[in-house]
């Protein structure tokens, strides 16, 4: 980076590191076909939870938690208890709550709270205060302390010395020489010109300066034209034209050389557009230090500018800074994407409409020092602008204002005039001030919490009024953000206390805690909560079958291309980085089907290409084309719309008539001389080492079943751009079926199985292991290589297919009560059916609810927690802590399951809070863009997050990992990993400890460490089944014991 011969950064180089600083703050949401969940504050994870909040709704003005209001109906719900209210706040305050308060120490600090917590105590505007004392019939009704209410006002007023004028707005105009002289001081240094220009950078851009002066936001102007560029730098095959060279130029540069011939007329009416973009320099590094210094900005605040800049538009600024720092995310797809080019471009543009806009209202350029001075010159126009369009002004100042600003010579004596009024009615009695003792502020506030604390009019008039707004300051210091937080920790402790709770009862209930018998069937399934249901409903059925859970692509990290694939894709998490490749091929000796197969695809291809391209491009085309498939397009919409399921099998049987299925197999043997990295497939010790690992990581070492099932999870819906957030988070958001499928093919290898013999896991000759795939919308279940399964094994692999079945449709009437379009069908076929039309609808913008509902994870024996109704709220990881004995593949499992579930949860709860905000708001406006986004309409920010119709049912509340393992085993691996005292110790996650030989259970402080948690004195309920836990409920349930058979006969 270049240095000055002082040492200091260069022009250059504050840019620069200010754009290095930016990939901290923007959203790290890849392109929506790669949707991987993660931490929508992952800039700021290095902090504490609660700071990194706090910051980060102090940059944005954003809000990260649920509203108060919200909160008060989980306490009315009693999903948040006095005793869960009380806890949070003895974490927060400790002793403090007990120190009496002034006046009346009969009541505490921790009563203060609680009030303040439970009751909307707000600053009211005059209007609302006199409504309140004059209309509401709930003020004049009630009593407090045996009076009546009225009387509790009148002891705090007097008490308060509160004037008893009642003042209509317009009686302002008419105070006395007096009054005036009382309520008229000077404009202090908080509202000069020179101050408010000083907070230019990381207070505002050019957008808000102009938003706050003249009402007028140019990014409306702005917005369109970056877009489009955007839009046609990143597409991804859906734009017909391009920008021209970009792939060569990059964007910056293709745009600059785009503005000598661009036929559209946008800067046409714009001051001096040919004199800015012809001085424009050749790099966009360059053009970034000359706009900056064009509007005369100090370089100390450069780097908050570009900040603030960047976040005015976070969905696009963030995409292309993803974009840059991935730049072979995709194969074939080079062009050069960079965000200095973005955001010089975007310089630019706000410099050319702010200078229109500057010389149109006050004859300046677009220079702060040059708007500095004028306003300088001009401090009441400057007062009155500022207060007007703050909405701040009663609607009888407002309306004069605006005609002062439409008036077409306003002169200084008329602006001056206007402020004055508008000073003389802010501080007057009608205004908040909070400097001066008033009504509307201290008045209503302190009568409530009197009203709240039950204080009688006689209690208060015997207080000194210095005791009374004692009170005030410790309300102020327990600001919005540490009641939220309290709130936030009060919710998460009633579910870990039912969580638990739950655990500790169950402890001794659960099966195949030894594996002292051979099971009929093993099935692995993903971690994934939504999988919680399908085991529980299975081990229900069949007693006989165990299942296990682990990161859903089965150990086996690879990039993976499909027979119909046009590039490969990693198949892993997001923090593993896949050194081998497998592709999907036709099997040997079906050449014929496979050539048949690509000919039709070829077919369809070319078939695509006429109804959704060629349509929309040709103008000539178009025609001959729209008429010849109108019928047949009109014949299918009303299907999709009236009988979605039929449709969509007869569309399915189309497919299978144009593209015949050819037979395939994995292309997945290495040679053991294959280069390390990026090698295509795995040497016969790399598979022995990858299925011994997953074997020893989930405990399956030793007691193998005859059939072994791997089932990889994805997700099937009808017009969802956001259909890759329902699938796999530990394949990258993709399909989790071909790790399956590669990890049975492996682990059936008689090769591998000799290396696992010699390394201690034996497999018996009669086990075989099948990979398939479970659709968690539809329900459906696909099997990979079926046609492998030995005969001797056929009715075994039969009986399973038909458990998992029945499962799999008890397990979609349970997810059924969720959806109130379903009618809460009772009989699995009918919720089956149910969930398959959701599939195949194209009208249905809920096709399933994804994580929501996600709020813990298990690392452990499946023993501990069979037998319980987790109400698919679980993620489920198999570890048997007996084969561990020091902790390594525990964190191994912490390092890889953990931030999947971390980025899930996190993702969940930012998208609930402030679905607005932070997620991408609903589904309905959204217009797919490039096939790398949605936007809302035509010309918005790119949405990212979560819809609202994948929160809706979510509760947000940060992930409880519950281990079953020593706490002195827990305690080292976080002592020597960072990423987990990040999580764990930063607050983003709770960790918990189940001792794995007496059950005793701890939770993680991470001033304290590990504590001792004490059970509750009460019984949970005890159901037949799991339809019984959840009969009649639409809404969430509290965990609950399932009866357990006898014996598994």
């Amino acid at each position: 980076m270049a240095m000055s011969v002082t040492g200091e950064l260069d022009p250059r180089g504050i840019v620069r590191q200010a754009l290095e600083h930016l990939d901290h703050v923007l959203p790290g949401q890849a392109p929506i076909h790669d949707f991987v969940h993660h931490n929508t504050l992952h800039g700021f994870q290095h902090l504490p939870f609660e700071q990194a909040l706090a910051e980060f709704t102090e940059l944005t003005g954003i809000d990260c938690y649920l509203s108060a209001e919200q909160f008060r109906e989980f306490y009315r719900q009693q999903r948040i208890t006095d005793r869960d209210l009380d806890a949070a706040l003895q974490q927060r305050f400790g002793s403090a709550l007990t120190e009496p308060l002034a006046g009346y120490p009969d009541a505490t600090r921790r009563e203060l709270y609680r009030a303040v917590l439970l009751h909307d105590i707000q600053v009211l505007t005059p209007q609302q205060l006199a409504w309140r004392l004059r209309e509401s019939a709930e003020f004049a009704s009630e009593t407090c302390g045996g009076r009546p209410l009225p009387e509790l006002w009148q002891a705090v007023s007097a008490k308060l010395e509160l004037p008893a004028a009642e003042l209509h707005p317009e009686d302002m105009l008419e105070l006395s020489a007096e009054q005036l002289d009382d309520w008229l001081p000077q404009m202090d240094d908080a509202e000069s010109p020179a101050r408010w220009f000083g907070r230019v950078g990381d207070g505002r851009t050019w957008r808000g300066v102009l938003l706050a002066l003249a009402g007028k936001d140019i990014l409306d102007s702005v917005r369109p034209q970056l877009i489009r560029l955007c839009a046609s730098l990143l597409d991804e095959g859906l734009a017909a034209w391009r920008l021209p060279q970009r792939q060569e130029l990059g964007l910056y540069a293709a745009w600059r050389q785009a503005l000598e011939y661009d036929a559209l007329p946008l800067f046409h009416d714009l001051d001096d557009w040919r004199g800015i973009t012809a001085r424009l320099p050749e790099q966009p590094l360059d053009a970034i230090v000359q706009q900056l210094q064009a509007m005369a900005l100090p370089a100390a605040r450069w780097e908050g500018y570009l900040r603030r800049l960047a976040l005015e538009l976070p969905g696009w600024s963030g995409l292309v800074n993803w974009r840059q720092r991935h730049p072979d995310y995709r194969e074939g797809r080079p062009v050069p994407v960079d965000l200095a080019d973005y955001l010089a471009i975007r310089l630019v543009l706000d410099r050319l409409y702010a200078q229109a806009l500057c010389r149109s209202l006050w004859h300046s350029p677009a220079q702060l020092d040059r708007l500095q001075a004028y306003f300088e010159m001009h401090r009441a126009e400057f007062a009155v602008r500022r207060a007007l369009f703050a909405g701040e002004l009663p609607e009888y100042l407002s309306q004069a204002a605006q005609q002062l600003l439409s008036a077409a010579d306003s002169s200084r004596q008329a602006w001056q005039t206007l402020a004055e009024r508008i000073r003389t009615w802010r501080h007057s009695p009608l205004a908040v001030t909070p400097s001066r003792v008033n009504a509307c502020d201290h008045g209503w506030r302190l009568f409530s919490l009197c009203r709240h604390l039950a204080l009688a009019p006689d209690t208060v008039s015997a207080m000194d009024k210095s005791q009374l707004l004692a009170w005030l300051p410790i309300v102020d210091a327990f600001d919005g953000q540490q009641r939220a937080m309290v709130w936030l920790d009060a919710y998460e402790r009633h579910y870990r206390q039912e969580l638990l709770q739950a655990l500790y009862a169950n402890r001794g209930r659960g099966r195949w805690r030894r594996r002292e018998r051979r099971p009929q069937a093993q099935v692995f399934f993903c971690m994934d909560e939504r999988e919680e249901s399908f085991r529980r409903h299975l081990e229900e059925l069949n007693p006989a079958v165990e299942t296990l859970g682990a990161a859903g692509f089965f150990g086996v990290a690879m990039d993976y291309r499909g027979l119909d694939d046009h590039h490969a894709a990693p198949l892993c998490p997001v923090v593993v980085t896949p050194a081998h490749r497998v592709e999907e091929i036709g099997l040997a000796g079906s050449e014929d089907a496979l050539t048949a197969h690509r000919a039709g695809l070829n077919r369809a291809q070319i078939l695509s290409d006429w109804l959704y391209q060629t349509l929309r491009r040709h103008l000539l085309r178009a025609y001959p084309l729209l008429y010849l498939f109108a019928p047949l397009k009109l014949a299918g919409l009303l299907g999709k719309t009236l009988w979605p399921d039929l449709q969509y099998r007869l569309e399915q049987a189309w497919q299978a008539r144009l593209v015949p299925a050819a037979p395939t197999r994995l292309l997945f043997s290495a040679d053991a001389a294959a280069p390390a990295a990026a090698k295509p497939g795995f040497n016969d010790a790399e598979q022995a080492q990858r299925v011994g690992q997953f074997l020893r990581t989930t405990g399956l070492s030793y007691g193998f079943a005859r059939i072994v099932a791997i089932l990889g999870h994805g997700s099937t819906s009808q017009n969802n751009p956001h259909e890759a957030a329902h699938d796999c988070g530990a394949c990258g958001g993709r399909r989790g079926g071909p790790n399956a499928r590669l990890f049975a093919a492996m682990a059936n290898r008689p090769q591998v199985r000799a290396l696992l013999a010699a390394q201690g896991i034996a497999i018996p000759d009669d086990t075989w292991f099948v990979g398939g795939q479970h659709d968690t919308c539809s329900d459906a279940i696909d099997w990979y290589d079926a046609d492998l399964v030995p005969a001797a094994l056929a009715d075994d692999f039969a009986r399973l297919q038909a458990d998992l079945a029945e499962a799999d449709r008890r397990a979609a009437a349970e997810r059924c009560r969720r959806f109130a379009s379903s009618g809460y069908p009772a009989a699995p076929w009918a919720a089956f059916r149910h969930v398959q039309r959701r599939a195949a609808d194209l009208s249905q913008v809920r096709p399933e609810f994804g994580h929501a509902t996600n709020a813990a994870a298990f690392i452990g024996r499946r023993a501990a927690t069979q037998g319980v109704f987790f109400d698919r709220r679980l993620f489920l990881i198999s570890y048997d802590p007996t084969q561990d004995g020091d902790g390594a593949i525990l964190e191994n499992i912490l390092l890889t399951a953990g931030p999947v579930g971390a980025g899930i949860n996190l993702e969940y709860y930012f998208s609930t809070v402030n679905n607005d905000r932070l997620g991408c708001g609903t589904k309905i406006p959204h217009n797919v863009t490039g096939l790398f986004g949605v936007m809302e309409g035509a010309a918005s920010d790119l949405r990212t997050g979560l819809p609202l119709q994948m929160v809706e049912i979510h509760e947000a509340m940060r992930l409880q990992i519950v281990v079953e393992a020593k706490t002195e085993v827990l305690e080292r691996i976080y002592g020597r990993q960072a990423a987990l005292q990040e999580l764990v110790g930063g607050g983003w996650v709770h960790l918990n400890a189940v001792d794995p030989d007496d059950g005793r259970i701890f939770l993680f402080d991470r001033r304290a460490g590990f504590v001792a948690w004490q059970p509750e004195p009460r019984e949970l309920p005890l159901r037949d089944d799991s339809a019984a836990c959840y009969a009649g409920q639409t809404q969430a349930v509290a965990p609950m014991l399932v009866r357990q058979p006898e014996t598994m006969e």
